[in-house]
C-alpha cells in the first residue's frame, strides 16, 4: 500500500472464510526519544526509501515489568509509536473503527492477542489500533512547551491524523471514523471528546468502562501534584536540584524511569492545552466535541476485580477491612468521598459478617466511583447537552465468557461480570479461538460485533435499543442490558440510587 510515509507491505489472513489484509506496526510518528521524550509526537515528514515491513510485530511502549496483567512475550521500547490495520477488499470505502487499548494509561499494547482486529474487520469495517506512550513517558507534566503533559493523548491524536490522511489506501472512509476503547482506552476516548484539539477528527465514539470525569471539586491529580510527582522521580534518579529536572530525566535510562511508575494507574492533567477544562465544566459550557454519536456502557460488576489489589485477603474480609478499603480508595485519588453516606448506601441490607457480601459491596463502590458512574454520568451529561441533535446509547454487560474471565483472574460465580469482559465479544475472540469458548460465547460475539459495526456505519442502533434519554416522556434513562438470553432487554433507570443518587453531588 502506498502511504504518506512510503510503501507498506502487509500479509493476507484467511479469517472466517474471508481474506483479511493485516498490517502491523506501521510507524505514524518519529521515535519519541532524546529531545522528544515527554514532548509532543512529531509526524514523519520524509518517506522511508525502502518498503515498510508491516508483517511482524514491532515494539510495545515501555512499561513496568512484572505488574499483574502486563502483556507477556512482547518487546518493550520507547520507540513504539506504531499502529495496526485490518481490512477486507471491497470497492466501496468502509467505516473505520479506531481502537485505543486500556491498562490504566500505564500498561498495555496493540500487540496483545485480545486486540486482534481481524474478526471484527470481517463485519465490513476497517479496524485500526494505536500504540501510545504510557506512564511518565506519556503523562509526565512539566507545565512547559517541551513537556506539556497528556502526551499519550497527543500520540493517539497524531495516529488519528495519520489515519485520516492514509486510510483510503486501505479501503477506509476518513469521514466515518469511530474511536472506541475500553478502560483507560475509554478514558482516552472521553479525553478526545473533551479536547478542542480533536475537533472534527471522528464522527462517533464508543466509551467502554471509563471516562475522564472526577470529583467536581478536585481532580485526581492537579497540576501542582503532577509536577511534584515528576520532580520526585528526578530526585529518586539523583538529578541535581540545581539543574533542569526535565533535561535530567531526558538523559536518564528509560529502564530506571519505568521503576517509578505507579502500578495502579496514571491520570491526565486538566488545565492544559489538551484538556483545558474539566468534563463537568465542558458540559456546563458546551465546550466539547458535540457533533458525534456515542455508545457508552459498563460491565455489571466493574469493581470486583480490583478488590484483591486493595485488600490482602478479600475472601476473609471483615468490616474493618471494608472501612480500610474505602479509605484506600480515597487515598488513591478519589478525594472527598462522603464515607458515612456511601457506607450507608452500599451496606444497606448487607450481612457485614459475610466476607463475600463485603467484597461485593466494596467492589460496587470501587466500580462506581472509578469506572461505572464516571461512564454513566459522562454519557448522561453529553446527552443532556447535545439533546436530540446526536444519538446516545447506553448499555450494561450482563454476560461473561467463563474462559475469558478466568484469564482476567475473575471468577464469574463469586465476582460477577468483571471489568474487561466486554473485550472478547467486541473483537470476536470466540470465533478466532472456538475451542476456548462455549457456543453461547460464539453466538454472542457475533451479536455484539454486528452492533458495534452497525453503529460505526451509520450511528444508529436497531429500534429495540432505545436512545439513552430521548425515548421516554418521563425522562428516565433507558439502558440496554447486553445478555444473549434476552436480545431485547431494556433496563429503565437502573442507576437511580447509585450514580444518580449517592454519587450525583460527588461528580456533578
Amino acid at each position: 500500500m502506498q502511504t504518506s510515509i512510503g510503501v507498506v507491505r502487509g500479509r493476507t489472513l484467511h479469517v472466517l472464510d474471508t481474506n483479511v489484509d493485516q498490517f502491523v506496526g506501521i510507524p505514524y510518528a518519529e521515535p519519541p526519544v532524546g529531545k522528544l521524550r515527554f514532548a509532543k509526537p512529531e509526524p514523519i515528514i520524509k518517506p522511508f526509501p525502502d518498503i515498510i515491513d508491516a508483517t511482524k510485530f514491532k515494539n510495545s511502549c515501555i512499561q513496568p515489568p512484572n505488574i499483574h496483567m502486563t502483556p507477556p512475550g512482547l518487546n518493550y521500547s520507547e520507540d513504539c509509536l506504531v499502529l495496526n490495520i485490518w481490512t477486507t477488499n471491497t470497492t466501496a470505502l468502509k467505516p473505520v473503527m479506531f481502537w485505543i487499548h486500556g491498562g490504566g494509561l500505564t500498561i498495555g499494547s496493540i500487540f496483545q492477542d485480545w486486540y486482534n482486529g481481524s474478526v471484527l474487520a470481517t463485519n465490513d469495517v476497517v479496524v485500526v489500533s494505536v500504540n501510545y506512550r504510557l506512564g511518565p513517558f506519556g503523562f509526565l507534566f512539566g507545565d512547559r512547551e517541551d513537556a506539556p503533559g497528556n502526551i499519550g493523548f497527543y500520540d493517539q491524536l497524531l495516529g488519528l491524523k495519520w489515519v485520516r490522511e492514509n486510510i483510503h489506501s486501505f479501503g477506509g472512509d476518513r469521514d466515518r471514523i469511530t474511536i472506541f476503547g475500553q478502560s483507560a482506552g475509554s478514558w482516552s476516548v472521553s479525553a478526545q471528546i473533551l479536547s478542542p484539539l480533536s475537533k472534527g477528527m471522528f464522527q462517533r465514539a464508543i466509551v467502554q468502562s471509563g471516562a475522564a470525569m472526577y470529583n467536581k471539586d478536585r481532580d485526581v491529580v492537579n497540576k501542582t501534584e503532577a509536577i511534584s510527582q515528576g520532580k520526585e522521580i528526578a530526585k529518586q534518579l539523583k538529578c541535581n536540584e540545581t539543574e533542569d529536572w526535565i533535561q535530567c530525566l531526558r538523559r536518564a535510562d528509560a529502564r530506571n524511569i519505568v521503576k517509578h511508575i505507579n502500578i495502579f494507574a496514571t491520570y491526565p492533567v486538566f488545565g492544559t492545552e489538551f484538556l483545558p477544562i474539566s468534563a463537568r465544566q465542558a458540559f456546563n459550557e458546551k465546550k466539547f466535541n458535540t457533533e458525534i454519536d456515542i455508545i457508552a456502557g459498563i460491565t455489571k460488576n466493574e469493581g470486583a476485580y480490583f478488590i484483591p489489589l486493595l485488600i490482602k485477603d478479600p475472601a476473609h474480609m471483615t468490616l474493618t477491612d471494608f472501612n480500610n478499603g474505602l479509605k484506600t480508595i480515597d487515598s488513591l485519588g478519589f478525594h472527598n468521598i462522603n464515607v458515612p453516606k456511601v457506607t450507608e448506601q452500599y451496606l444497606k441490607s448487607v450481612n457485614t459478617s459475610d466476607s463475600m457480601a463485603l467484597w461485593t459491596a466494596l467492589g460496587a463502590i470501587y466500580g462506581d466511583i472509578y469506572l461505572g458512574c464516571t461512564t454513566y454520568l459522562f454519557a448522561k451529561r453529553f446527552a443532556q447537552t447535545v439533546k436530540e441533535s446526536q444519538r446516545v446509547y447506553f448499555y450494561v454487560l450482563l454476560y461473561a465468557s467463563n474462559w475469558f474471565a478466568k484469564q482476567l483472574g475473575c471468577d464469574v460465580t463469586t465476582m460477577g461480570i468483571c471489568h474487561g469482559n466486554d473485550v472478547p465479544f467486541v473483537f470476536g475472540l470466540p470465533l478466532l479461538n472456538p475451542n476456548d469458548y462455549i457456543p453461547e460465547d460464539i453466538f454472542y460475539a457475533n451479536v455484539v460485533m454486528k452492533m458495534w459495526a452497525k453503529f460505526a456505519k451509520d450511528g444508529h442502533m436497531d429500534s429495540d435499543w432505545p436512545q439513552f434519554l430521548n425515548d421516554d416522556p418521563s425522562g428516565a434513562p433507558k439502558v440496554r442490558g447486553l445478555d444473549p438470553k434476552d436480545l431485547r432487554l431494556v433496563l429503565s433507570d437502573p442507576f437511580h440510587e447509585t450514580c444518580d443518587g449517592v454519587w450525583a453531588d460527588y461528580f456533578l
